[in-house]
C-alpha cells in the first residue's frame, strides 16, 4: 500500500487585538478549526465568547500578553488596532512577521499599508476594509452584527483571494475588489458622519434618522466628497446620500467604534477619520469647516482624558 501524502500544515493566524473588529474575526477563525488562533492583548484569557446573527460560540483561544512570548512568526498577522495604536503594536509585528507573513490590516481610515509597512519586515499586506458591527461586552466576550454583505472588502489580488479563502465557510463575508482607493474612501464618508456624532452626542446610530441630523450629515459629507474627488478617487453624484443609504442598512441601536470608546474612556480615533478628511482638504486648498469643527471637538474630547488613559 502506498503512502498517504503528508496533510497540509495548519495555518497560524495571530490576531492583534482583541476588541469589537478582531474578537469578531478571532472568533469566526477560531471556531472553524482549521487554524492555530492565537490573540496578542493586554490581559490573558483562555476563551472567547462571540454572539453572532447565526448564534453564540464559545472556543478555546490562546492568548499571549508579552511579543517576548512569541517563538515562531505566523502565517497570517490580522492588525486589528486602531490607527493610533498601530505604533504601539510595533513589538508584536516583528516578533510575528516574517517575508513569508501576510498581514491583513483591518482598520478604518486610509493609507493601511503605508502606515504598516515600517513594521512588518518587508512581510506581504493586505489593505482590509470592515463594514460588520462588533461591540465589545468583556474582555472575553463580542458581539458582532451584520448589514449589506460584504463583511470585509480587500483588494483583488493574490494577496487578497488568500485573505478571503481564510474565511470561506465562516459567518464572515469577503468581497474582492479592483478599485481599493474608491472603498476605502468610502467607508472613510460612513464613519465621517456616524463615528462624530454618535460620539459628541452620546446616542447610538438612532440619532443619524433625525431630519435635521440627516441634513448636517448631507453637508459634512459633501464637503468630504469635494476632498475625495480632489484626491482622484472616483465617487457617484449622489455619494452623500448612498453613504446615508448605507448607514440605515444598520440597526438604530447599534454603536460605533468612536462611540464606545468615548463611553469606555479610552483615546478617539479622530486623526484617521474626520482628521484625514481637513488634512487631505488643507493639501488641495479645499475649506473644510464642518468637519474642522467635528475634528476640534473631537480632539478637546481626546486632549481632556487622564493621561493613562490616552
Amino acid at each position: 500500500m502506498s503512502a498517504l501524502p503528508p496533510a497540509d500544515p495548519r495555518l497560524s493566524i495571530a490576531v492583534i487585538g482583541l476588541g469589537s473588529i478582531g474578537g469578531a474575526a478571532a472568533g469566526c477563525l477560531a471556531a472553524s478549526g482549521r487554524y492555530d488562533v492565537i490573540a496578542c492583548t493586554r490581559q490573558p484569557l483562555a476563551r472567547l465568547t462571540l454572539e453572532a446573527p447565526h448564534g453564540t460560540v464559545e472556543v478555546p483561544l490562546a492568548a499571549y500578553t508579552d511579543p517576548a512570548q512569541i517563538k515562531n512568526p505566523a502565517d497570517w498577522v490580522l492588525l486589528c488596532t486602531k490607527t493610533h495604536q498601530t505604533e504601539s503594536a510595533a513589538p508584536w509585528l516583528t516578533r510575528l512577521c516574517a517575508r513569508s507573513t501576510r498581514v491583513a490590516v483591518l482598520q478604518n481610515g486610509i493609507g493601511h499599508v503605508e502606515r504598516v509597512a515600517p513594521f512588518v519586515g518587508g512581510a506581504a499586506m493586505v489593505p482590509a476594509i470592515v463594514y460588520y458591527n462588533g461591540e465589545r461586552l468583556a474582555p472575553d466576550r463580542v458581539r458582532m452584527r451584520q448589514g449589506a454583505d460584504p463583511d470585509i472588502a480587500v483588494p483583488d489580488d493574490a494577496a487578497g483571494r488568500a485573505f478571503a479563502a481564510l474565511f470561506a465557510g465562516t459567518p464572515l463575508r469577503v468581497a474582492l475588489n479592483d478599485d481599493f482607493a474608491t472603498l476605502a474612501w468610502r467607508k472613510l464618508l460612513i464613519n465621517a458622519v456616524a463615528n462624530p456624532i454618535t460620539t459628541l452626542t452620546l446616542q447610538r446610530q438612532a440619532v443619524l434618522r433625525r431630519p435635521d441630523v440627516q441634513e448636517l450629515c448631507g453637508k459634512i459629507l459633501d464637503e468630504a466628497v469635494a476632498v475625495a474627488r480632489a484626491e482622484g478617487v472616483r465617487l457617484a453624484e449622489d455619494e452623500p446620500a448612498r453613504a446615508m443609504a448605507t448607514l440605515f442598512t444598520f440597526s438604530g441601536e447599534l454603536g460605533t467604534s468612536m462611540y464606545f470608546d468615548r463611553l469606555a474612556g479610552r483615546r478617539l480615533e479622530v486623526e484617521a477619520l474626520t482628521g484625514a478628511i481637513v488634512r487631505a482638504g488643507e493639501r488641495h486648498g479645499i475649506a473644510t469647516p464642518l468637519n474642522r469643527a467635528l475634528l476640534i471637538l473631537l480632539r478637546a474630547i481626546n486632549d481632556a482624558m487622564p493621561d493613562g488613559l490616552r
